[in-house]
């Protein structure tokens, strides 16, 4: 298991967070981990767009597309 670190959030944000999502993810740690997890997933998928635009753009410039 991975360590851990304590996060504080307002009690009304996470009240409405496990009444929403409480059935679909056992904790509300789980749930947030979740969310963290997509989100950087996403930030990266855009990330390696990006890059592909620039390898393909720089092809392109030289010729080769």
């Amino acid at each position: 298991m991975t360590d851990t670190r304590d996060v504080r959030l307002p009690s009304d944000l996470c009240a409405a967070a496990e009444a929403r999502f409480g059935d679909r993810f056992g904790t509300l740690e789980e749930f947030l981990a979740f969310v963290l997890r997509e989100l950087l997933r996403h930030e990266s998928a855009k990330a390696e767009e990006a890059e592909q635009r620039l390898v393909e753009e720089r092809l392109r410039d030289l010729g080769y597309l």
